[in-house]
């Protein structure tokens, strides 16, 4: 009766899981000449200065949309607004597009392990398997089974079909004790359970809307460590637990004692009113235990839930997208700097090659995999000017032409900003862009 195994393909990540500054004295180091060192190490900080201005007004935009559907003020300005409800939808979708667009949705996977005896666990196990081999067996279960519609099955199909790239992608398997394997070993000795967890997920989400008051703002959470089989804690709505097969089985038992020592009490020559009323008052007292128990493991669940919601809730709201706003800038740094670095020692390379070159200089220094976005690190390459496209071919200008190309870069990204203070360019002084301008 064991069951087959089950895998869980998850695929390679675009996010270079190093940290910045580890990553840019790693390269500088690899250089041999010092100057040049130098010279690096000024272009990474202009890189970030730069990129950070390239979304600074986005980011705007984001939070100012936000701010009209912030779930504790955002009816207010609505209402100040005095916008109709289709101008409204637009900024909601303008909202959610900015948010999708920079919310990477899985950062980080990993395995959970617990290993335990989990001796009720596995008595339930046994009822609900032997209660779906009744239900086999009497052909009950396309009774009492709803099946799946032939559209669904054929979406699962789908999705589990193999990609081309799928031996770069992490196969983890879930162990579980409803597909474990029944034998004496695993009955009676410890186990270990294997789920994968997810790092980091964002929950964007808003409440159900009434017809006299619908509902408009935008709930936005972020946790941390979460299991593959408690993703249902991130939810706003949970689906409480019913009862175990073990307090089923303790209700029918009881019932059914209950019903024979009623009947037989009663077929006997002189039934004793107070012998009945002993044994249902036994029978419905120990039912009762039953229910009053499973309340207090429901409470006992509840507060292990919003204990388990509380520690591993990271931030919400604008706490989230602030978080989110500088994930973003640190993974578009972490992509120019390694692409121009591969560019700058081996001179010239196609996509197919930079993206190569790159996920084994990530592998080799740092010991780390990632799927690493060529494309988005060369469209901002060719931004800057610090590389040109020759025949499909990226070729890196010496550094010093590069610092000249990325000031001047700076300076058109300013230009429209010239009633603020450059925080970002410390080097580039107010004067120089009006005296550029």
């Amino acid at each position: 009766m064991g069951k087959n195994k089950e895998v869980i393909r998850l695929e390679r990540e675009s996010v270079i899981p190093v940290l910045k500054p580890k990553l840019i004295m790693t390269l500088a180091n690899l250089i041999e000449h010092s100057s040049d060192r130098a010279e690096f190490l000024k272009l990474c900080k202009r890189i970030e200065y730069t990129i950070r201005a390239w979304y600074l007004l986005q980011f705007e935009d984001l939070m100012q949309l936000y701010s009209l559907f912030d779930p504790v003020h955002g009816a207010q300005k609505l209402e100040q607004q005095n916008l109709s409800s289709d101008e409204i939808d637009v900024l909601e979708q303008n909202f959610l597009s900015y948010l999708f667009q920079y919310v990477i949705f899985r950062r980080g996977t990993g395995i959970d392990r617990t290993s335990d005896f989990f001796f009720i666990e596995k008595v339930d196990m046994l009822i609900g398997r032997f209660w779906s081999y009744l239900l086999r067996l009497t052909r009950l279960e396309k009774i009492l089974c709803r099946r799946p519609s032939s559209r669904s099955m054929e979406d699962r199909k789908k999705n589990d079909e193999i990609p081309t790239d799928a031996e770069q992608d992490l196969d983890v398997e879930r162990v579980r004790l409803e597909n474990m394997e029944l034998s004496a070993s695993n009955l009676l000795g410890k186990v270990t359970i294997q789920e994968p967890t997810f790092d980091r997920i964002i929950v964007v989400y808003r409440r159900a809307s009434t017809k006299s008051k619908p509902e408009r703002g935008i709930y936005v959470k972020h946790f941390k460590n979460i299991p593959m089989a408690d993703m249902e804690i991130v939810l706003p709505e949970k689906k409480n637990p019913g009862l175990t097969p073990m307090d089923w089985v303790k209700f029918i038992v009881s019932a059914i004692v209950g019903l024979v020592a009623v009947v037989g009490s009663i077929e006997m020559p002189k039934a004793d009113f107070w012998v009945i009323f002993a044994v249902l008052s036994t029978v419905i007292g120990y039912c009762a235990k039953t229910y009053f128990t499973f309340q207090q493991n429901m409470a006992t669940y509840q507060n292990l839930i919003t204990q388990s919601m509380y520690d591993k809730q990271l931030d919400s709201g604008r706490g989230t997208l602030l978080h989110l706003c500088d994930d973003v800038i640190q993974q578009e740094v972490k992509e120019v700097i390694i692409s121009f670095f591969i560019l700058m020692e081996q001179g010239k390379a196609t996509l197919e090659d930079l993206d190569l070159r790159c996920e084994e200089l990530i592998k080799e220094e740092f010991g780390e995999h990632c799927n690493f976005e060529v494309d988005d690190a060369v469209q901002k390459l060719e931004k800057l000017g610090i590389v040109s496209r020759v025949s499909h071919v990226e070729r890196a200008i010496l550094l010093c032409q590069m610092n000249i190309l990325c000031h001047v870069s700076q300076r058109g990204v300013y230009k429209v900003q010239l009633g603020r203070s450059c925080h970002f360019l410390p080097f580039l002084q107010l004067s120089d862009l009006w005296s550029w301008v």
